[in-house]
C-alpha cells in the first residue's frame, strides 16, 4: 500500500490518467499544431488571423493562472480536472461546425479558461499529492513521461485517422469530434479514478490573505523565474528544424525528422529526471540540468554552420532536447523541497505560471525580429545567444533558491 493508502496498481492507474489528461486537455487549442493549413482552409483565415486565435488563447490563459490556482487550493482536483476536460470537449463540438471568425475567437478565450484556469493548477495539485514529499521528482518525472508518450501517440493515431479520411475540410472535423469525444470519456473516468483525498483543499473561504501570503513569498518567485529560462529554452527547441534547414542546409524532410525525433526523448528524459532527482535532490538535479542547457545552448552559438557541422549539430539537439524534457519533467517538484506549503499549492502554482510562462508571450516575437532583422546564420545565433542569456539567469534564480533554503 502506498502513504496515501492505496494500492500500487489504483496509485499508478491515477498517474496514468493524469499524464494523458494533461495532454489530451491542449489538443483542441493546439490543432494548428498538427493541422495548420486543415484550420486555415476550413475557417477561411489569412495567418493573421490564425495567429490571434492562438494569442487569444494564450491571454485567456495567462490571466486564468492565478485565479485558476487560487481555485484549485479549494475545490477538489477531481471536480476541477474532470470539469475541465468534459467543458474543453463541449467546446470542441462547437468548433467542429467551424464557426465564424468572432466565435472562433470566443471558443479559444473560453479554452483559455476551461484549459488553464480549470485543469493547470489543479494537475500540478494532484501530481504533488500523488507521491510523499521523498518521491516528489518521480511523481512531476512521470506526469511528464506520460504526457509526453500521450501527446506523441494521440498526434500519431488521430493524424493517420486524419489521412484515411481523406484529409480533406470534412476529415477535418471528423478529428475535432474525434477529439472530443476523447475529452469527456477522460472527463469522465478522472471524475471516477481520482479520489476525493487526493487534493488537500484548504476548506475556508478564498480570502486575499492566503494569496498575498503565497505572492510574499521569495521562493515562489525564484521559481518562476527558474521555469522562465527552462520554457523560454523549450521555445527556442521550436526553431530547431529551420535552423538545421537555414544553416545546415538540410533538406525540408531531414530536418523535420530532426524536430519529430526530439520529441520521443520527452518521456525517458522526464522519467530519468524524476528519479535521479529524489536520490540527488531536485534543486540540485535542477541546477546541473540548467548547467548543461547553458553550455549547450552556448555551443548554438559557437558552431558554424555547413554540411561538414551536421553530426556535432544533431548531437547537440539532442543534448539540449534531454535537458529541456528532464527539466519539464521535475521543475515543480521544487515547490516540495523549496517548502512550499502543500495547502497552498495551486495558488503557488498560478503565480509562478504567471512569470515561468510569459515567454508564449515574447518568444515568437524576439525570434521573429531576430531572423528577419538578421537573415540567415547571424539570426540564429542571436537568437540563441538570447536562450543562452535566459539560461544563465536561471541558473543565477536557482544558485539563490538553493542559498535560501527552504520556505519554513
Amino acid at each position: 500500500m502506498s502513504p496515501k493508502g492505496e494500492s500500487i496498481l489504483s496509485r499508478w492507474i491515477v498517474m496514468a490518467v493524469l499524464g494523458l489528461s494533461g495532454a489530451v486537455i491542449y489538443l483542441l487549442p493546439f490543432l494548428r499544431e498538427i493541422y495548420y493549413d486543415p484550420l486555415r482552409e476550413a475557417l477561411g483565415l489569412t495567418h493573421s488571423q490564425s495567429g490571434v486565435l492562438m494569442a487569444t488563447f494564450g491571454f485567456a490563459s495567462m490571466l486564468a493562472y492565478m485565479p485558476g490556482g487560487w481555485i484549485a487550493d479549494r475545490v477538489p482536483s477531481r471536480l476541477l480536472i474532470s470539469g475541465s476536460l468534459v467543458s474543453t470537449g463541449l467546446l470542441g463540438f462547437a468548433f467542429a461546425t467551424f464557426p465564424s471568425y468572432p466565435v472562433a475567437i470566443a471558443i479559444h478565450a473560453l479554452w483559455g479558461v476551461t484549459v488553464t484556469g480549470m485543469m493547470w493548477g489543479a494537475l500540478i495539485k494532484a501530481t504533488r499529492d500523488w507521491a510523499s514529499s521523498a518521491e516528489q521528482g518521480k511523481a512531476f518525472g512521470m506526469l511528464e513521461a506520460g504526457r509526453g508518450v500521450s501527446e506523441a501517440a494521440c498526434y500519431s493515431i488521430f493524424l493517420a485517422i486524419f489521412a484515411q479520411l481523406g484529409g480533406d475540410t470534412r476529415a477535418f472535423s471528423q478529428i475535432i469530434i474525434q477529439y472530443s469525444v476523447l475529452h469527456i470519456i477522460l472527463g469522465v473516468a478522472a471524475f471516477l479514478v481520482i479520489k476525493p483525498g487526493l487534493s488537500t483543499p484548504i476548506g475556508a473561504a478564498p480570502d486575499l490573505a492566503t494569496f498575498l501570503r503565497v505572492l510574499k513569498m521569495p521562493h515562489v518567485w525564484l521559481i518562476g523565474f527558474v521555469i522562465l529560462s527552462v520554457y523560454g529554452a523549450y521555445w527556442g527547441a521550436y526553431y530547431f528544424t529551420p535552423y538545421a534547414s537555414d544553416v545546415f542546409f538540410m533538406s525540408a524532410v531531414a530536418a523535420g525528422a530532426i524536430g519529430a525525433g526530439k520529441v520521443w526523448l520527452k518521456p525517458a528524459a522526464a522519467a530519468i529526471a524524476g528519479f535521479a532527482a529524489d536520490r540527488i535532490g531536485v534543486s540540485k538535479a535542477v541546477a546541473i540540468g540548467i548547467v548543461v542547457l547553458t553550455v549547450s545552448f552556448l555551443g548554438f552559438v559557437l558552431m558554424p554552420g555547413g554540411e561538414a557541422m551536421i553530426a556535432l549539430m544533431i548531437f547537440n539537439i539532442a543534448i539540449a532536447s534531454i535537458a529541456i524534457f528532464a527539466l519539464r519533467g521535475i521543475y515543480f517538484a521544487l515547490l516540495e523541497e523549496c517548502g512550499v506549503p502543500a495547502a497552498v499549492t495551486g495558488t503557488a502554482t498560478g503565480i509562478i505560471s504567471v512569470i515561468a510562462f510569459t515567454p508564449d508571450v515574447f518568444m515568437p516575437l524576439v525570434g521573429g525580429a531576430l531572423l528577419d532583422a538578421f537573415p540567415g546564420e547571424a539570426g540564429y545565433r542571436y537568437f540563441f545567444g538570447f536562450i543562452t542569456a535566459l539560461c544563465v539567469c536561471g541558473g543565477v534564480a536557482m544558485h539563490l533558491l538553493r542559498r535560501l533554503g527552504r520556505a519554513n
